[in-house]
């Protein structure tokens, strides 16, 4: 098997959706045409294109609010709470609705991977300014330098106020981002000692972040105490062959702590296994890591950008074997933007619609909190657990999830006008190659939203059981070619809509669905 060799062959409809699902969560309605014909490398180098950064989020009136101060100083601390409690509301709700955006679409699922990397949760730091700030540095370095990325952390305030980094100062040394910087952010666990973590915490003492929820202070930032840095040479393990980092400025000894780090061949095979397993698969045998982990990771550690690593993996002929097509579960989020993307739908505009858009996201964040997938609150600095405990994937579904899933994909298709959700089944059913044909409409559905491939034996059952219950396959291309020649005529809507309602429905509510 070639592995990381470019699939070069045009992309069938079932590869192409396959490459949306998992680069972006599913492809739109419309897919085949704006794709039709190109190579796994042509719409990758569509999907990574550039996009403009977003507008920050403001609040219904359209006033921006992540450099709000906490009022004046005599402002209660309880309406503090709730103003930070109301903005960080806002905050996931303008994420979500770049998630939910056509263009945005890749770059935001990049976002997310790092958002559960480099874990920070929002009720934890409590302050929204700290968190947009964090979330737009996620955004910044999502396909950059790694090297960078991993500096720029270290110093933002968010995590300086998640991991402790404000209370690690000489002599009383806090050891608890050290420790998370090695085993879940660069070189993974038991590839350095507790000396190790001891030491670095060293080299990362006297940073602070300024600004936390200070009514008199707008605007947020980080700052180095001199006289609070470990001022001692730092010695560390054979594992990273004894190096001293010597005595120096803040910024000097943290590089020379990454440095050390990234000079590991471990680090390198640590980070594109976590981004094997965000887009490819859970399981790696050690076929996988011989014939991909290895030679991707010796590529990235070359100069550690994140991009090009993305781009081999997410056109490689690995991908695209008929063993990764179906092998995942669905994300909660996955599941909630591809469903709305796929049946036409998107975010409205938070300046034209405004309450349409509060409703749409809302509704999305709503949905993931029970799914335990609500962003930027994970429950420990390990992420979401399908991500990182045994099972993996699996763990997203039980029975209490499964009934939430299909309890949304029902509500979706019946539509949600207060959530500025509305569903045209008949238009979604008219982008098909003959929509007044049975067979073809519920083959191309199919191919569309569900990963696996459809047997004769479903398709029989899905046309003549589950769509026409029972009467000629003919009747539904009279049914259709009417409504297309009087569609005022209630009754010729309702005999189209009903059907294909009953078709989504149980669609959507398929096991198969659930994959990606």
């Amino acid at each position: 098997m070639p592995w990381l060799d470019i699939y070069e062959v045009s992309l069938t409809t079932s590869q192409l959706a396959h490459l949306l699902r998992r680069a972006i969560s599913g492809p739109q309605l419309g897919f085949e045409a704006q794709y039709r014909g190109q190579t796994a490398a042509q719409v990758v180098d569509l999907l990574m294109a550039p996009v403009e950064p977003p507008p920050p989020p403001t609040d219904a009136t359209g006033k921006t609010f992540h450099d709000l101060s906490f009022g004046a100083p005599e402002t209660t601390q309880d309406t503090r709470n709730n103003l930070n409690n109301q903005q960080r509301q806002l905050l996931k709700q303008w994420w979500i609705g770049l998630m939910a955006q056509p263009a945005h679409r890749f770059r935001e699922k990049m976002v997310l991977f790092w958002q559960n990397h480099f874990v920070v949760a929002s009720q934890d730091v409590n302050d929204v300014r700290f968190m947009y700030r964090y979330n737009d540095l996620l955004r910044k370095h999502a396909l950059g330098n790694f090297r960078t990325f991993v500096l720029e952390i270290t110093q933002d305030p968010a995590m300086l106020w998640y991991l402790n980094g404000n209370e690690n100062v000489v002599g009383r040394p806090n050891e608890n981002y050290a420790r998370e910087l090695m085993e879940l952010f660069t070189i993974g666990l038991g590839n350095y000692a507790e000396e190790d973590v001891k030491a670095a915490a060293r080299v990362l003492t006297g940073w602070q972040a300024v600004g936390y929820r200070n009514a008199n202070t707008p605007t947020v930032g980080v700052n180095f105490r001199f006289n609070q840095h470990d001022s001692d040479n730092k010695q560390f393990s054979a594992h990273f062959q004894n190096k001293v980092i010597k005595s120096d400025v803040g910024l000097a000894e943290l590089e020379a702590l990454v440095d050390m780090i990234l000079q590991q061949p471990e680090t390198a095979r640590f980070i594109v296994r976590k981004l094997y397993r965000w887009f490819v698969a859970a399981e790696i045998s050690k076929e996988i890591e011989e014939n991909f982990i290895e030679p991707l990771a010796a590529e990235f550690r070359q100069d550690y950008e994140v991009a090009p690593v993305v781009k081999k993996l997410l056109r490689s002929e690995h991908f695209f074997a008929e063993s990764q097509i179906g092998a995942q579960i669905k994300s909660p989020l996955d599941l909630a933007i591809g469903t709305l993307l796929g049946l036409g739908l998107a975010a409205p505009s938070p300046i034209s619609n405004r309450s349409g858009y509060d409703g749409f996201t809302n509704y999305i964040l709503g949905l993931t909190r029970p799914l335990e997938m609500e962003v930027m609150e994970q429950a420990t600095v390990f992420g979401w657990r399908p991500y990182y405990d045994t099972g993996l994937y699996k763990l997203w579904i039980s029975g209490t999830s499964l009934g939430l899933r299909g309890q949304f994909t029902d509500q979706v298709i019946q539509g949600l006008p207060l959530r500025g959700i509305y569903t045209d089944l008949i238009h979604v059913a008219g982008s098909v190659s003959e929509p007044s044909d049975p067979v073809v409409l519920i083959r191309e559905l199919w191919g569309w939203f569900i990963a696996v491939p459809l047997s004769d034996e479903i398709l029989t059952r899905l046309v003549d059981d589950v769509f026409l219950e029972g009467i000629p396959r003919y009747e539904w291309t009279g049914i259709w070619n009417a409504y297309q020649a009087g569609k005022d005529n209630q009754s010729r809507f309702l005999a189209v809509h009903t059907r294909l309602m009953a078709l989504f429905m149980y669609l959507f509510r398929l096991a198969e669905y659930q994959l990606c």
